[in-house]
Protein backbone atom coordinates (compact mmCIF):
# COMPACT_ATOMS: atom_id res chain seq x y z
CA UNK A 1 0.00 0.00 0.00
CA UNK A 2 1.37 3.42 -0.96
CA UNK A 3 1.60 6.17 1.60
CA UNK A 4 1.69 9.92 1.14
CA UNK A 5 3.19 12.30 3.67
CA UNK A 6 2.52 16.02 3.72
CA UNK A 7 4.37 19.11 4.93
CA UNK A 8 3.15 22.66 4.42
CA UNK A 9 5.14 25.89 4.31
CA UNK A 10 3.67 29.30 4.99
CA UNK A 11 5.99 32.07 3.69
CA UNK A 12 5.72 35.85 4.07
CA UNK A 13 7.83 38.44 2.31
CA UNK A 14 10.64 38.35 -0.20
CA UNK A 15 13.39 35.74 -0.11
CA UNK A 16 16.11 37.75 1.60
CA UNK A 17 14.04 39.44 4.32
CA UNK A 18 11.04 37.12 4.50
CA UNK A 19 10.47 34.10 6.68
CA UNK A 20 8.10 31.24 7.13
CA UNK A 21 7.14 28.10 8.92
CA UNK A 22 7.08 24.52 7.75
CA UNK A 23 4.68 22.14 9.48
CA UNK A 24 4.99 18.39 9.41
CA UNK A 25 1.31 17.77 8.76
CA UNK A 26 1.16 13.99 8.47
CA UNK A 27 2.82 13.30 11.81
CA UNK A 28 1.80 16.50 13.54
CA UNK A 29 5.11 16.52 15.40
CA UNK A 30 5.81 20.17 14.90
CA UNK A 31 6.05 23.43 13.06
CA UNK A 32 9.48 24.88 12.42
CA UNK A 33 10.69 28.34 11.40
CA UNK A 34 12.61 28.85 8.14
CA UNK A 35 14.33 31.85 6.58
CA UNK A 36 16.98 32.65 4.00
CA UNK A 37 19.63 33.54 6.61
CA UNK A 38 18.98 30.24 8.43
CA UNK A 39 19.50 28.45 5.13
CA UNK A 40 22.45 30.34 3.69
CA UNK A 41 24.27 31.40 6.87
CA UNK A 42 23.85 30.20 10.49
CA UNK A 43 20.84 28.11 11.55
CA UNK A 44 20.07 30.31 14.58
CA UNK A 45 17.39 27.96 15.89
CA UNK A 46 15.62 27.61 12.55
CA UNK A 47 15.60 24.77 10.04
CA UNK A 48 16.17 24.66 6.29
CA UNK A 49 15.20 22.48 3.35
CA UNK A 50 18.66 20.95 3.50
CA UNK A 51 18.31 19.98 7.16
CA UNK A 52 14.97 18.37 6.39
CA UNK A 53 16.56 16.47 3.49
CA UNK A 54 19.37 15.37 5.85
CA UNK A 55 16.79 14.06 8.32
CA UNK A 56 14.95 12.19 5.59
CA UNK A 57 18.14 10.75 4.12
CA UNK A 58 19.74 9.61 7.38
CA UNK A 59 16.56 7.87 8.55
CA UNK A 60 15.84 6.26 5.17
CA UNK A 61 19.42 5.04 4.84
CA UNK A 62 19.35 3.57 8.37
CA UNK A 63 16.15 1.68 7.58
CA UNK A 64 17.56 0.35 4.30
CA UNK A 65 20.83 -0.74 5.91
CA UNK A 66 19.07 -2.37 8.84
CA UNK A 67 16.79 -4.27 6.45
CA UNK A 68 19.69 -5.42 4.29
CA UNK A 69 21.76 -6.58 7.26
CA UNK A 70 18.82 -8.44 8.80
CA UNK A 71 18.06 -10.06 5.44
CA UNK A 72 21.65 -11.34 5.34
CA UNK A 73 21.20 -12.90 8.79
CA UNK A 74 23.23 -10.26 10.64
CA UNK A 75 20.79 -7.73 12.10
CA UNK A 76 22.48 -4.67 13.58
CA UNK A 77 22.53 -4.08 17.30
CA UNK A 78 22.76 -0.36 16.54
CA UNK A 79 23.35 2.09 13.70
CA UNK A 80 24.15 5.77 14.04
CA UNK A 81 23.74 7.63 10.77
CA UNK A 82 24.22 11.30 9.98
CA UNK A 83 23.71 13.05 6.67
CA UNK A 84 25.47 16.32 5.92
CA UNK A 85 23.76 18.21 3.09
CA UNK A 86 25.82 21.08 1.68
CA UNK A 87 24.01 24.09 0.20
CA UNK A 88 25.84 26.72 -1.82
CA UNK A 89 23.81 29.88 -2.54
CA UNK A 90 23.62 30.39 -6.27
CA UNK A 91 24.39 26.72 -6.99
CA UNK A 92 22.05 24.70 -4.79
CA UNK A 93 22.78 21.42 -3.05
CA UNK A 94 26.34 20.50 -3.94
CA UNK A 95 26.69 17.21 -2.11
CA UNK A 96 25.62 14.89 0.66
CA UNK A 97 27.87 12.91 2.98
CA UNK A 98 26.31 9.97 4.80
CA UNK A 99 28.30 8.77 7.81
CA UNK A 100 27.25 5.54 9.47
CA UNK A 101 28.71 3.73 12.45
CA UNK A 102 27.31 0.33 13.21
CA UNK A 103 27.56 -2.37 15.79
CA UNK A 104 26.82 -5.54 13.84
CA UNK A 105 28.01 -8.82 15.34
CA UNK A 106 29.17 -11.50 12.96
CA UNK A 107 30.33 -9.48 9.95
CA UNK A 108 33.60 -8.01 8.76
CA UNK A 109 34.31 -4.36 8.05
CA UNK A 110 34.29 -5.21 4.33
CA UNK A 111 30.85 -6.84 4.59
CA UNK A 112 29.54 -3.82 6.49
CA UNK A 113 30.93 -1.47 3.83
CA UNK A 114 29.28 -3.54 1.10
CA UNK A 115 25.93 -3.55 2.91
CA UNK A 116 26.20 0.21 3.42
CA UNK A 117 26.95 0.79 -0.27
CA UNK A 118 23.92 -1.31 -1.21
CA UNK A 119 21.73 0.67 1.20
CA UNK A 120 23.05 3.95 -0.24
CA UNK A 121 22.21 2.79 -3.77
CA UNK A 122 18.75 1.45 -2.92
CA UNK A 123 17.37 3.74 -0.21
CA UNK A 124 14.36 5.55 -1.73
CA UNK A 125 15.66 8.96 -0.64
CA UNK A 126 19.05 8.27 -2.28
CA UNK A 127 17.22 7.33 -5.45
CA UNK A 128 15.19 10.55 -5.30
CA UNK A 129 18.43 12.54 -4.95
CA UNK A 130 20.32 10.94 -7.85
CA UNK A 131 21.24 14.34 -9.29
CA UNK A 132 23.41 14.98 -6.23
CA UNK A 133 26.81 13.51 -5.40
CA UNK A 134 26.34 11.24 -2.37
CA UNK A 135 29.46 10.16 -0.47
CA UNK A 136 29.44 7.32 2.07
CA UNK A 137 31.62 6.83 5.13
CA UNK A 138 30.93 3.53 6.92
CA UNK A 139 32.60 2.29 10.10
CA UNK A 140 31.96 -0.98 11.86
CA UNK A 141 32.36 -0.59 15.61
Amino acid sequence: MATTRTATTQWKGALLDGSGTVSLDSSGVGTFEVSWPSRAEAANGKTSPEELIAAAHSSCFSMALSHGLAGAGTPPESLQTSADVTFQPGEGITGIVITVKGHVPGISAEQFQEAAETAKANCPVSKALTGTTITLKAELL
